[in-house]
């Protein structure tokens, strides 16, 4: 049985763990180290477990405890050659990860990597080499994809073949639009390569879904341009206007930005 528990999901540290009954793995470490330890701890879980670790791109939201990780355990990173470029340049991962540990993975090839079958693909924002993850264990489809400034193609694919997604939701127009952030923030967040609005992340979800998704998780909502119970009210009138009902055809939950999810079971 796949296990999914996210750590933490938002501009404060991003964070997500994936386990079966053999094998576990992180995707993003921008949590603390001690951080993590706890959460995991909770759930009778332990970093020793975690034989790799996925990153998705190289903003310190992402990756900051990730040299500190690979270090102290010995835990094999896989990025894009770009995104382990940009977390070698990063000041805010003031430890590296050591050169042995350095593993590069490459958009659109299908890996195996322990019990889990991992493939990344591109995702548009304004970072090099950035990726999300279509990944495959015990009969189970689990994708991730954070950091969205809009759906492409491939990423519609993937959608479709998902049975448990983690997208991203990050703010509501009208917040941003009326918010304090500079224009030029607005305009970043808005554009092609920034972030994933609510509608546009339900718009997704209604388009390309098929009858095989069971949950989706909804990541990276922004503190000042976004609320749960907005983004979720948002989603809901979204699939409802395209006769989908969650709860009923699939369930929708927020991720928090700083506390842990509960240990999901993927079945």
């Amino acid at each position: 049985m796949l296990k999914f528990l996210s750590v933490g999901s938002g501009s404060s540290g991003n964070c997500y763990y994936l386990q079966t009954a053999n094998d576990a793995m992180l995707i993003d470490s921008g949590v603390g180290i001690r951080t993590i330890k706890k959460y995991l701890h909770d759930y009778g879980l332990s970093l020793s477990s975690v034989n790799r670790i996925l990153i998705t791109h190289d903003h310190a939201d992402h990756i900051k405890s990730v040299g500190v990780l690979s270090s102290e355990y010995n835990i094999p990173v896989y990025a894009t050659n770009e995104v382990h470029g940009g977390i070698e340049r990063n000041y805010c991962v003031p430890k590296k990860v050591p050169v042995d540990n350095r593993k590069l993975i490459e958009k659109g090839e299908r890996v195996k990597l322990g019990d889990f079958y991992v493939t990344p693909f591109a995702v548009p924002h304004d970072s090099a080499g950035n990726v999300g993850y279509r990944i495959e264990a015990e009969g189970v489809v689990f994708c991730l994809m954070t950091d969205v400034g809009h759906v492409t193609e491939e990423m519609q694919q993937y959608i479709g073949e998902a049975n448990y997604l983690v997208l991203e939701a990050n703010y509501d127009q009208e917040m941003l639009h009326n918010g304090s952030y500079p224009q030029h923030l607005k305009v970043r967040i808005d554009g092609p390569t920034g972030h994933l609005s609510n509608r546009d992340c339900a718009e997704a979800i209604a388009n390309y879904a098929t009858a095989e998704l069971r949950h989706v998780w909804l990541c990276h909502l922004s503190e000042e341009n976004n609320h749960p119970v907005l983004a979720l009210k948002t989603v809901e009138q979204v699939l409802r206007s395209y006769g989908i009902v969650m709860g009923k055809d699939f369930m929708v939950e927020d991720l928090k930005r700083k506390t842990p999810s509960q240990l999901y079971e993927l079945v």
